[in-house]
């Protein structure tokens, strides 16, 4: 038995030398994984950035399964999706995997934007990671509508209408734009296959190569932590950072058990309340795309509505789009408008605690503004919150250099 296991493990020694002769596939599992020092004192929060490569696995294997019976046809869409849902066999799961899996991304992503933001993971030397990663939520929010179409429902229809009606704000090109964007005059079949050729093929490439360059670019420059204190200043004899440990097995072990927490959780969701109570699920959705007859309430998905709700706080149509486009566009510039020299909230003064409190509430409160039909009150409300939410940015900039902050300590803590 021992003789076969040393044959075994020879066998193996020598395919792996024969792939190191043709690929550094020793080489990449060391750099940026077994031999990858990150910090000790990764807490709850740095679980969302594997959340978010497992949620994005497996948005790409249930879509891979629902094109397999999904008709990107104006006259057989609705109907290829019933299909799907009660013919074909395990169908209903891989298409609630699927569509919960889009909301569960957005929950993961934006946690993992918060995290970034509260330990300012996004000040130098990552400001390119932080870029990136926003890159990575744009084609993200372009995927999540381009397949928000293809079941061609009612809200599907209308919500697509409603957003692609944007860019006819634009002057001079705008009117060209939508029906470029559409390919017809109207959301009709061209619209429904060259959103199913960009949801299916074009964005998700571009959302794996962003992904890659993400990891390496963070891998390049090192792992932020709660402290906020760069690891690679305090290394041993060895040259080995004293404050870190490598990422496999420590973290690999600890994200495979933040990743059962979370797969629980998402089948408790997914066979208990796969509709989300009609944010995941809208109940107009589930009837045929009418384009003579328009639903009561128009609104896109929950992780949408903040946006959508800043659009609608602005009574016209042009400065709407504009502030929507800057409320992400904002997000890009954070690592320059925040100057104070502390990253992390810990050490950070009172001033940028209760702004990122206001910041966190004005943000929650537009996305549930973005859910309602609108009423002059509401609308009020959503103006204020507008306010609050870009007051976030000038605030930063404005008193980040004069922050009172709290000493730093020389080793990551606990």
């Amino acid at each position: 038995m021992s003789e076969q296991k040393n044959l075994d493990g020879a066998s193996n020694g020598r395919l792996l030398a024969w792939i190191d002769e043709r690929f550094p596939l020793t080489q990449v599992w060391n750099e940026h994984v077994a031999q990858y020092y990150a910090p000790k004192n990764f807490n709850f929060f740095y679980f969302f950035g594997a959340l978010a490569l497992l949620v994005l696995v497996n948005q790409l294997v249930t879509g891979i399964w629902l094109t397999m019976s999904y008709k990107p046809d104006a006259q057989e869409a609705f109907n290829s999706v019933e299909y799907i849902m009660r013919d074909v066999d395990w169908g209903w799961l891989i298409r609630y995997m699927h569509s919960t899996g889009a909301s569960a991304f957005f929950v993961v992503i934006y946690f993992h934007m918060f995290r970034g933001i509260m330990y300012g993971s996004y000040q130098k030397p990552r400001e390119l990671v932080w870029i990136i990663g926003m890159l990575i939520f744009l084609v993200l929010m372009a995927e999540a509508f381009m397949g928000y179409l293809l079941p061609w429902g009612q809200m599907s229809y209308w919500g697509a209408q409603v957003i692609i009606s944007l860019f006819g704000a634009i002057p001079f090109i705008g009117e060209a734009m939508a029906t470029w964007i559409r390919g017809d005059f109207v959301i009709s079949d061209v619209t429904l296959n060259r959103f199913f050729a960009l949801h299916v093929i074009a964005l998700p490439l571009v959302l794996v190569l962003l992904v890659y360059l993400h990891i390496v670019a963070l891998h390049k420059v090192g792992s932020n932590n709660p402290d906020g204190i760069d690891i690679k200043k305090n290394k041993n004899e060895q040259g080995l950072p004293k404050d870190g440990i490598p990422f496999h097995p420590y973290y690999s072990v600890k994200d495979m058990f933040g990743a059962s927490v979370f797969m629980f959780l998402f089948a408790v969701v997914i066979f208990f309340w796969p509709e989300g109570g009609g944010f995941f699920l809208e109940a107009p959705n589930f009837e045929p795309a009418d384009p003579m007859k328009t639903p009561e309430h128009i609104a896109p998905v929950w992780y949408f509505t903040p946006f959508y709700a800043i659009l609608r706080a602005v009574p016209d149509k042009l400065l709407g789009v504009i502030a929507m486009g800057m409320a992400i566009m904002f997000l890009f510039v954070l690592p320059w408008l925040d100057r104070c020299k502390v990253r992390s909230i810990r050490y950070r003064g009172w001033q940028f605690k209760a702004n990122l409190s206001l910041f966190v509430v004005s943000f929650l409160v537009l996305g549930y503004l973005g859910t309602q039909a609108p009423t002059p009150f509401l609308t009020l409300l959503a103006q204020i919150f507008t306010f609050t939410y870009f007051a976030f940015f000038v605030i930063l900039w404005l008193t980040s250099p004069m922050e009172k902050t709290k000493p730093l300590p020389e080793r990551v803590t606990g």
